[in-house]
């Protein structure tokens, strides 16, 4: 078994940080994952550290250019009609054998945008500057071209400024936003993100409704009143779809259950997640509206 790959997270801000010895980049929509190349072939994880090499054979035979004992971070999407499409990342990660992945890795080839390189030829390099790890990674990918390659980054904030302005007509959510002098910050949120939306990361702790037909998530959104669980509005068809696979892929025991105050519902009865998955929502108040679920993060 390889090792779970603990990654730098970001949290959000509301404006674009200015200062000197800040890194900008690109903020990808799609799947966070690690590619590790091992000295006998490469293992795909996603962020939570399952391993998702099946899925990707495009990206896995790519990696294999690769030098033995290399650690990657990055995002991987797939391209449609100019612009990055996260339902097709969502259909790649889905992928329920061997041949349907060889399908779909045809019919939508992913991309793999590499921000971080953790170890090179065996050399753990989480420890030293961005900056450097950024040159490491640049001279490492450049050679080897798509569908690996490292993302866009500037320190200029006036181009960085351009690229939140006109790069969304490419799909591009943001940007994210690093000190040059920072180490690989694994398991912290040290990065900074800019989104377009009011959108927030929230924790799905449970769900309403049955396995095969939730209705709502039950959520939490860190940083708000002491994180009181709260209700979200009612899922749309695809994420309900969505989830009832993500349920029904854990199996195990029987779920424990809880309640949970709704809006002008009152107590609700509830489904835990243990472990939570995570979603991204559009909220504007802590109650009242509910959140809108605009995704939920299946490959965590």
């Amino acid at each position: 078994m390889t090792p779970r790959v603990r990654v730098a997270l970001a949290a959000a801000v509301r404006t674009l940080p200015r200062a000197p010895g800040l890194a900008y980049e690109p903020k990808f929509d799609g799947h966070r994952m690690v590619v590790l190349r091992t000295e006998e072939d490469v293992v795909l994880q996603a962020r939570s550290g399952r391993t998702v090499t099946r899925a990707f054979p495009d990206l896995a035979a790519a990696a294999r250019q690769l030098p033995a004992g290399t650690v990657l971070d990055g995002e991987v999407v797939v391209w449609h009609a100019g612009r990055t499409d996260f339902a097709l990342v969502q259909r790649r990660a889905a992928a329920a054998s061997a041949a349907r992945a060889a399908a779909l890795a045809q019919s939508l080839p992913a991309s793999y945008a590499a921000f971080d390189v953790l170890e090179l030829a065996g050399v753990d390099v989480r420890g030293r500057p961005y900056e450097r790890r950024r040159a490491l990674l640049v001279d490492l990918l450049l050679p080897l071209g798509p569908p690996l390659q490292p993302v866009p980054m500037t320190t200029d904030p006036e181009l960085a400024e351009t690229w939140y302005e006109t790069l969304p007509a490419s799909g591009i959510e943001g940007l994210v936003v690093k000190r040059l002098d920072q180490p690989y910050p694994a398991g912290r949120r040290a990065w900074r993100k800019l989104r377009h939306t009011d959108v927030r990361d929230a924790a799905v702790i449970g769900y309403t409704g049955t396995p095969r037909r939730p209705l709502a998530l039950v959520l939490v959104l860190p940083g708000e009143e002491d994180e009181v669980p709260l209700v979200s509005s009612p899922l749309p068809a695809v994420l309900r779809t969505e989830l009832a696979a993500a349920v029904a892929g854990r199996g195990g025991a029987a779920p424990a259950g809880g309640t949970v105050t709704a809006i002008g519902l009152g107590e609700v009865p509830f489904t835990l997640l243990d472990p939570p998955l995570a979603a991204e929502v559009r909220h504007t108040a802590l109650r009242h509206p509910p959140p809108e679920v605009l995704r939920l993060r299946t490959d965590l």
